[in-house]
């Protein structure tokens, strides 16, 4: 694709294969195995002397192709691998690149500290969690020697941003490594290695499917990082199917205009709840008053589909309003074309003690609202019913 073309043009067309057929989009190749006219042909994709398909749980088929250069091509990367999570992205990644040591910065998803604390550990690697007011330790944790820094920003519940371009020099500065989390932002709204970060991995279950209909995770960065985590999704068999690939693939080419549009909606409802005497805080960074406001208007392009309240009163208060709404569904996922809610203590962070959840301000009487593409108005008339 020729530099200039802007997101949305990538978006429809970039990795997209020429069929016999004429069809605008890839064909969904829900084969397992490619078959070869001769043994030096098959050879020379073996040995890495001419790039094409060979095995799907390899990764090497068509539609998986197709999506990877899609995918690398909307965060900018030289490279992409697709998995069938991002939990599954997010593990390789560590395999790989964090044996050394990890340093997680700020809040994450509650699936991915517990990963980081609990699991990786039991594998001799050291990991290490700093929350946000902790930063002037990053140095003397990156000292001993090459390490993996690893954050979300915005972070999840509490859409903390950090500074991307900031973060890579002090890590750099350490030889160590910066891995962004770029789920809640997207790459309409984000663009982490453009800012310095090495890696970008995103559950491409949220806004890259948009759609709640598949799941799967995609990991981008440089070929040189890529090729050492090739290995990993190929024989921990992470490879997503065929069939996802396509659905992803398909799903990409709206994720300006959704993106775009959950923007807009965002900071409306954003702005009406900061209004509401039934709450006690918003926090969204498009708001003027949220104390990384400055930071993200100058590291994003737009401030995301996600928001986060706080109303009066305690968790009981939280799950009355959860429980009363009605065009917001109560579920624990997010990024896709329907409105969602979820209390973070029973859902994303509940394997997080109270105390640790207290000690990362995250209160029981947080809702997360991830919003859709319904209409911002009625979205905000079904939280003031609900606030009631």
């Amino acid at each position: 694709m020729p530099e200039h073309q802007r997101l949305s043009t990538l978006c429809v067309h970039a990795g997209e294969l020429e069929d016999a057929h004429g069809s605008p989009h890839t064909p969904i190749y829900s084969t397992t195995t490619i078959a070869f006219p001769s043994t030096a042909a098959i050879l020379d994709v073996v040995e890495g002397r001419k790039a094409g398909a060979l095995y799907t749980r390899y990764g090497l088929n068509p539609s998986i192709q197709a999506l990877e250069a899609k995918l690398a091509a909307l965060e900018d990367a030289e490279a992409a691998l697709a998995f069938g999570s991002g939990m599954a992205a997010e593990v390789a990644a560590f395999l790989t690149h964090g044996r050394a040591g990890i340093v997680c910065i700020g809040d994450a998803y509650g699936g991915t500290l517990e990963l980081i604390g609990q699991q990786l550990p039991l594998l001799g690697i050291p990991t290490h969690v700093l929350l946000g007011d902790e930063l002037d330790r990053l140095e003397g944790l990156l000292a001993p020697g090459p390490r993996l820094v690893f954050l979300e920003t915005p972070s999840n519940p509490t859409l903390e941003v950090f500074d991307i371009a900031a973060l890579a020099a002090r890590a750099h500065a350490q030889g160590a490594l910066l891995m962004v989390d770029n789920t809640f932002a997207s790459p309409v709204n984000q663009q982490p290695l453009a800012l310095g970060a090495d890696l970008v991995v995103h559950s491409a279950t949220k806004y890259l499917g948009g759609h709640s209909d598949l799941t799967a995770g995609a990991l981008m960065g440089p070929k040189a990082l890529l090729d050492t985590v090739w290995p990993w999704r190929k024989n921990l068999g992470s490879t997503p199917a065929p069939e996802t690939a396509a659905l992803l693939a398909r799903s990409l080419r709206t994720l300006v205009v959704r993106v775009r549009a959950q923007n807009a909606a965002a900071l409306a409802i954003a702005r009406a709840m900061e209004a509401h005497p039934r709450v006690a805080r918003v926090l969204y960074p498009g708001l003027e008053s949220f104390p990384g406001h400055a930071l993200a208007a100058r590291q994003m392009a737009g401030f995301g589909g996600m928001l986060t309240l706080e109303v009066e009163g305690n968790g009981e208060t939280a799950t009355r309003v959860a429980d009363r709404l009605k065009l917001f569904a109560l579920a624990p996922s997010l990024g896709g074309v329907e409105s969602l809610v979820t209390q973070p203590c029973t859902t994303t962070h509940h394997s997080l003690t109270p105390e640790e959840r207290a000690r990362r301000g995250i209160t029981d009487a947080m809702l997360r609202l991830s919003v859709g593409l319904e209409d911002a108005d009625d979205l905000i008339a079904d939280l003031i019913q609900a606030l009631g």
